[in-house]
This record gives C-alpha cells, structure tokens and sequence, in this order.
C-alpha cells in the first residue's frame, strides 16, 4: 500500500510517498488512446465548435447522466484542457490523461456536471509554445492564442445554451493545459470559480486579477520539463497580492503530477464546493 504523508511549510503541502509506489504512472504516447479508451471515453460526446467566422474547434462534452428537466436546475461545468502531446484533429486524445476520472460511474453520480475538453490544433497551443516552457506566458501576450480564444467563445456558448450554474465555472488542465488554465483565469477571472492548474506556470505580473479565485495547484517537484518553480512562483505572487490558493508539491514527481491529483478524491471534492465569489 502506497503511504503517503503531508509536509507543511511555508503554506505548501508536499506529499511524499515511498519510492516505489510514488514512481509516475506510464504515459501514453501521442498513438496510443487505449488509456482514453479505458477512462470511459465513450461517455463523451463528440462535438465540433463553428463560430460566426466559420472558424472550427473539436471538442467532447460530458452531460450529467440524469438532466433535471426542472429550468431551475443548474449544473456546474469543468473545462478541462490538455497537454502537447494530445494536439490534433481526432477528438479523441485529449481524453487520454485525467478526463476519464470525471467519466467515473462514482464521480458522474456524485458530482453531476457538464465537462468540457477541447483539442488544440496540432501545430498550435494553448499558449504561445515557440520558446522553452520557463519562459511560457511572460509576459502574458496581450491577445490568447487562435485556440484558447475559440475555448472562451465556446464556454460563453455552451453557458447560454445549457443550464450551467454561472456561478460554479470550473478550469482546470496539465501541463500546456496547466499554463492554459493560468492564462485564461488572467483573462476571465470573473468567469471562472476555481482552478486547478497542474504542472504549468503563468505570468506573476497577473497575480492581483487572481487573488480572488480559488486556486489549487499542483506540480512535480523532480519535473525535468516544467520547473516546479513556474507553479510556486505565481502562488507567491497571489498570497503578496492578498490572495490564498493552495499548492500541492509531489516530492517523487517528475512530469506526471496529474495523474494522481485528478485520482483524488480531496481534489474532487474541493473543486466541486466552490463557487464564484459574488
């Protein structure tokens, strides 16, 4: 059995396993879907999003199983963006890693919700990816990519045509999805009620939009590719800005730091108990 204990300092929760059990779960490769095959893919409905300029993004949807026909009722939604590696035009691998929890018989009773997870273009991102990761996001540009703008159009289209609670918007994403998350709450703060970016990294200077939004993030802090400090710089520019997110570092983690984040059910829990500060 895995044993797991919580380190305290400074406001940051480090979590350090035994070395075995704490190694990272192996990783698809950009071919291989089995992994959303088997995180219940099938409950995601395969959409495409046409703006007025024509201009198109695929994406899958999660209902709740059962929708109250009761107008009153409101659901809250999650968008959920991916990594680098699941870039592409098959609606299919941005479900490779993590969305599949969300799919979850045990999940989708207890937390019903819309989830949202679109696909970036494969030579494009979230953000701008054309200098290495350490540098991702800063300053922030002052327009979003072609992608990230068509997954805003699409959440205030979706919030219009579903009964979504305004007030329970969720983001989240890993790796170029964590620096996505960063990025769009710098740009709609007001939209969103929570975030939970994983191994990203964002723009300091964005700090005060921030200090409002409930933020819990997370990073691996032997990550060969995003420096863990991308995660902990923004959380202490947040906290010198008046605001309080969480930050959870695995102390055995390389890259892979969402796997067990989106497994647990504290993260779950946690991010289905915000709502948007009114």
């Amino acid at each position: 059995m895995m044993q797991r204990r919580r380190l305290f300092s400074a406001g940051i929760v480090v979590l350090a396993c035994a070395a075995v059990a704490c190694a990272d779960s192996p990783k698809n490769t950009d071919k291989d879907t089995d992994g959303a095959k088997k995180n219940n893919m099938d409950a995601y409905e395969a959409l495409v999003y046409k703006n007025a300029a024509n201009e198109t993004l695929p994406y899958r949807l999660l209902k709740p199983t059962n929708i109250d026909k009761n107008k009153n009722k409101k659901y809250p939604m999650v968008l959920f963006l991916h990594g680098i590696g699941e870039r592409g035009d098959d609606n299919v691998k941005q479900l490779a890693h993590g969305a599949g929890e969300f799919a979850r018989p045990e999940n989708r009773e207890k937390y019903p919700c819309f989830v949202v997870a679109p696909q970036c273009p494969a030579k494009s991102g979230w953000v701008k990816i054309k200098t290495a990761p350490n540098q991702w996001g800063i300053p922030l540009p002052k327009e979003p990519t072609a992608p990230l703008k068509l997954v805003l159009e699409l959440v205030d289209a979706l919030a219009a045509e579903l009964p979504i609670d305004a007030n329970r918007v969720y983001i989240t994403g890993l790796s170029m999805g964590g620096f996505g998350t960063w990025d769009a709450t710098s740009r709609r703060p007001d939209l969103f009620a929570a975030a939970v970016p994983i191994c990203g990294g964002g723009d300091p200077a964005q700090a005060p939009k921030l200090k409002t939004l409930s933020i819990w993030a997370f990073h691996g802090v032997k990550d060969p590719l995003v420096p863990p400090s991308r995660t902990t710089t923004m959380i202490e520019a947040i906290r010198a800005a008046g605001g309080r997110p969480k930050i959870t570092l695995y102390a055995d983690a390389q890259h892979d730091s969402w796997t067990r984040t989106y497994a647990d059910p504290e993260v779950m829990a946690w991010l289905f108990a915000q709502r948007r500060s009114k």
